[in-house]
């Protein structure tokens, strides 16, 4: 296994196959209104690789995203690893507009996140790249650089060790995918970048597939996978 498919493996054991909330005002009592809060923390949509997804930090735990987002958001859950080896703690956070997510968690006691998966489309790093970013606008921010082909177990997953942001390396992974129809629309395109290859983001059989990025792992605490 090369050093580029081992990082990957290693950011993404738990891959799926297929600060605290400052409160807006305070009641006369002096306690938190928890809408309030939750929408406080609702309008935070930035990601910083391997620091935040928003108010979510590296030290957040399950009461935490109570506070934050209200119990009724919140739905725990236990999803399967890569290839379905072992299992993992995990909430969803059931937000509006694009903003819902998945905690992973890293124990079973839900107090320490592991990653932060699911993103939905508001979410965006300060270079603003989010789920459905086209092909042509990722090059435009990461250069040039190469991505594993499609439909396999890191199928789409850019490497971005070959990228401008290198530096997000083990702490943000990328993955992209074609259009839903591109298979039958451009069948020969779509068998020329599928497999356990590397490919290059300029080779001209991405092109027609609608390449969009379709899924953002924010790793939070990488040595506890």
């Amino acid at each position: 296994m090369n050093s580029s498919i081992k990082g990957i493996a290693t950011a993404t054991l738990a891959l799926l196959i297929n600060y605290s909330a400052n409160p807006a005002f305070a009641l006369p009592q002096k306690i938190n209104h928890p809408s309030t809060v939750a929408t406080q923390a609702s309008k935070d949509i930035l990601i910083v690789p391997g620091e935040r997804v928003g108010p979510i930090t590296r030290t957040t735990t399950k009461q935490d995203l109570v506070k934050l987002f209200g119990a009724s958001r919140l739905v725990d859950k236990t999803i399967s690893g890569a290839e379905g080896i072992g299992s993992f703690a995990a909430t969803q956070v059931n937000l509006n507009q694009g903003r819902s997510l998945l905690v992973v968690w890293s124990n079973n006691t839900r107090t320490k996140p592991l990653d932060v998966r699911n993103l939905g489309s508001a979410w965006k790093t300060r270079e603003g790249i989010g789920v459905g970013t086209p092909l042509s606008e990722l090059r435009k921010k990461l250069g040039n650089f190469k991505l594993y082909g499609l439909e396999w177990d890191y199928g789409g997953t850019i490497l971005l060790d070959s990228s401008k942001l290198s530096r997000y390396q083990g702490k943000l992974i990328l993955r992209v995918d074609a259009a839903p129809n591109a298979s039958e629309n451009f069948p020969n395109d779509y068998q020329s970048v599928l497999g356990d290859s590397t490919f290059s983001s300029t080779n001209p059989h991405w092109k027609p597939l609608g390449i969009k990025l379709a899924e953002i792992i924010v790793v939070l605490n990488p040595s506890e996978q």
